[in-house]
């Protein structure tokens, strides 16, 4: 347990604080143990079967992965933190990996300084002032200018506007789409910073990590720590409604089950807290409206046969249905899939996009059309399985202004009722370490709550 955690015990009505975190991500996972470690009688509601959220894993062609591709960096310390309690550093597994790039209607290789120097998309003198952008926000440590000027505005300020045209505009819809445009400069920093950390933690090659087995292994691990520290899991039961009392808070699942806790802390995104509670105030709800998510299909494949060996290829062209493509087993091995190749395909989708209306069967059509474009090698029966993933809310976008007049506070309107979700994560990006980092920092801050108001009750 961190020295900053150190416990002061937190006492309800019946004795420990009974406290119910709705939603049991990684994110609810990472609170709940925390928070069990103050002292808190602690239970964990998660809608899915499993818990997990994001780094669930998935079966496809008869081997377990996850279910959306993640990494580890050598810079993420607040995962690392966790693996160690959990005991599996020493399960982890490095690689060095390269980049591709999809331009002009072919592959080429941007994984070190030769090939960037000969990169033939940019002149000379655009290269140096992308180099220049990228190690200025690497070495940037104020953020918060950056979200009062848009990403495109900053973007070609430091990179001029054809490098931004050819190169950052093409990847920030691939990711935004059209709310690329009201997006802040303080997204492309947090990207690029972890980037980098990727690059210089690893000898300015691209480093990256896994857990031997996947996320499956972490959170079968996770779960065990929870359970060894008294902490109760339920799965599989949405959440219908959470309502506070005044004295305690009661939660309704959708299947008719109800709890009662002295807090409830909700970690799931800002349209589900505003469908779960409806006492909060009319102003609580426009702000968490204000919350501009992006969400994601992800098609995962498994083929016979290996594409180019990039780790992620990033597409500038026009045209492709999914905005890049991550091959998986280029980092990790093959064997552990019978030889065959995992690929993610994945398409960041703004709230009115018509894929969401898209079947599985249409997905595979269009995707598996699109990389053969790429790769005209690839044949149909190179093709062993092919799934899909959705997620509606997934990313909350850094807008501009947004910690000030967006970023949800962690205390509401109902004194019993919390709020901790990713859309808290302001001066990072949406991934693991950043989740558990948030998930420690909301902890300590809830503790300092929950302390001030036993103090006061007591007084």
């Amino acid at each position: 347990m961190s020295a900053a955690l150190q416990p002061r015990r937190f006492t309800g009505p019946g004795g420990a604080c009974r406290l119910g975190i709705v939603g049991g991500g990684m994110l609810g996972m990472t609170l709940a143990l925390r928070l069990r470690e103050l002292g808190c009688d602690t239970t964990v509601i998660e809608a899915a079967p499993t818990a997990g959220g994001l780094v669930q894993s998935q079966s496809i062609g008869g081997f377990t992965w996850d279910r959306f591709y993640h990494v580890t960096l050598l810079s993420d310390q607040h995962l690392h933190a966790l693996l160690y309690e959990l005991g599996l550093t020493a399960e982890l597994r490095w690689g060095t990996t390269r980049t591709g790039f999809y331009i002009d209607g072919h592959l080429r290789s941007l994984s070190n300084s030769l090939e960037f120097l000969s990169f033939p998309a940019l002149s000379l003198v655009d290269k140096a002032r992308l180099a220049a952008t990228i190690v200025r926000a690497s070495r940037m440590r104020e953020w918060r200018p950056l979200e009062q000027v848009s990403v495109e505005t900053w973007l070609r300020r430091w990179s001029g506007d054809r490098t931004f045209e050819r190169i950052w505009l093409p990847l920030l819809k691939s990711k935004l789409g059209d709310n690329y445009r009201s997006t802040s400069a303080s997204f492309i920093w947090a990207t690029i910073a972890r980037m980098y950390a990727a690059r210089r933690s690893g000898l300015k090659r691209e480093m990256f990590g896994y857990v031997e087995g996947g996320y499956q292994r972490v959170l079968e691990q996770f779960e065990r720590r929870l359970e060894a520290h008294g902490v109760h899991l339920q799965c599989g039961d949405p959440v219908a409604s959470v309502i506070d009392e005044g004295d305690e808070a009661r939660v309704r699942s959708q299947g008719g089950v109800e709890w009662t806790f002295d807090r409830v802390v909700l970690t799931v995104p800002c349209p589900r807290v505003v469908s779960l509670c409806p006492q909060l105030s009319s102003a609580e709800r426009t702000r968490l409206e204000k919350v501009v998510y992006q969400g994601i299909v992800c098609a995962s494949a498994l083929l016979r046969r290996p594409l180019a060996g990039y780790y992620i290829t990033n597409i500038t062209d026009d045209g492709l249905p999914f905005t890049a493509v991550i091959e998986m087993t280029a980092l990790v091995d093959r064997a552990r899939f019978g030889g065959h190749t995992l690929v993610y395909l994945p398409r960041y989708l703004t709230q009115d996009d018509p894929l969401w209306q898209a079947s599985d069967a249409d997905v595979r059509a269009s995707f598996l059309a699109g990389l053969g474009r790429i790769y005209p090698e690839l044949q149909p029966d190179d093709v062993v399985a092919f799934q899909v993933a959705r997620v509606r809310d997934m990313l909350a976008l850094t807008t501009i202004d947004y910690s000030r007049s967006a970023c949800p506070p962690l205390e509401t309107s109902l004194p019993n009722v919390f709020l901790v979700n990713s859309a808290q994560i302001v001066n990072g990006t949406l991934n693991v370490n950043e989740t558990v980092a948030l998930a420690n920092d909301a902890a300590r801050r809830l503790a300092a709550v929950l302390q001030t108001r036993a103090s006061s009750a007591a007084a």
